[in-house]
């Protein structure tokens, strides 16, 4: 099955560059599909690779930070190819 995840990560504190790229390029040592906008981070593949992948950097990323907010939007269906018809 695939999925599209769409991801915002919020630290809350001065120091949030570091933890946010940090996020970012834990994500791109995959092999998924990574999509990187300035206000989102999007992930494209099978839903048990996508899933173990962002388990993993989560859990490592919210260890890094006590306060911080991580916005998760998932679809069940692979939308990389998406282009607008209007």
């Amino acid at each position: 099955m695939e999925i599209s995840v769409e991801l915002t990560l919020t630290p809350l504190k001065d120091d949030f560059k570091t933890i946010i790229k940090d996020f970012i390029i834990s994500l791109r040592n995959t092999n998924l599909k990574i999509i990187e906008t300035p206000l989102s981070t999007q992930i494209y593949g099978d839903y048990k690779q996508v899933m173990s992948c962002l388990d993993n950097n989560i859990y490592n990323t919210f260890l890094k930070s006590d306060n911080i907010i991580l916005n998760i939007k998932i679809i069940k269906s692979n939308r990389s190819d998406y282009v607008p018809d209007f």
